[in-house]
């Protein structure tokens, strides 16, 4: 799965490397631990025009009464996404990407897991494959993301079994729906040399806190 994750990159940054325009993002600044329900910038394309939004990270179906009706889909497998009813209107018509500089695993018995830092071997951004939908309560409408998952590759099996779908830049513009259908094999894990692991040092272990 993947629970946490990094954005170190500006705004500036993402919107050069997706050919996006930016939206009402807020405030600049680091975010090393970025964590489930948090307000997240996500990649997405309205009529071919691509944009980047916030939205919360942990997907809501449309049948939940409230955002904490059920369980927190902060990733999505994809192995079964076209077959979950929580996801497979979303897999085909509401795709997007979220910006990462990097994300988090841990690995160990429960109790004395440790944080490992995976990030992109030439640095820089990724581009994490996402899907996302509006719920709308009564107090309005809110826009939820999930990230999807594989099966991790050999860079990172032995830390964890799986890992998010990376979209590469030159195929953007299929994920996002620009290019028509056939995004499907896109659902793979990322080369074995488009990531590095290592263990997190004592300020990073300190930034993520206790996880056993």
């Amino acid at each position: 799965m993947c629970g946490r994750y990094m954005i170190t990159s500006s705004f500036e940054a993402m919107a050069r490397l997706f050919e996006a325009e930016p939206g009402e993002l807020g405030p600049e600044g680091i975010r090393p631990n970025v964590s489930p329900t948090e307000q997240v910038p996500v990649v997405l394309s309205h009529d071919g025009a691509r944009g980047i939004e916030l939205m919360r990270w942990g997907f809501i179906p449309q049948w939940y009464k409230s955002p904490t009706a059920g369980p927190l889909l902060i990733n999505a497998r994809s192995e079964k996404i076209a077959e979950r009813p929580a996801f497979k209107e979303a897999i085909r018509t509401s795709r997007c990407l979220l910006p990462a500089n990097g994300f988090y695993e841990w690995q160990g018995e429960k109790g004395a897991r440790v944080p490992w830092v995976i990030h992109p071997a030439q640095g820089g951004l990724i581009a994490m494959a996402g899907l996302w939908r509006e719920w709308r309560g009564p107090n309005g409408i809110i826009a939820s993301v999930a990230i999807i998952t594989c099966p991790a590759n050999a860079t990172l099996r032995p830390i964890h079994e799986r890992m998010p779908v990376l979209i590469e830049p030159e195929d953007h513009a299929l994920w996002l729906g620009e290019r028509g259908p056939g995004a499907a094999p896109l659902l793979r894990p990322a080369a074995e040399e488009r990531l590095v692991a290592v263990e997190a040092n004592p300020e990073t272990k300190a930034i993520l806190g206790r996880r056993g």
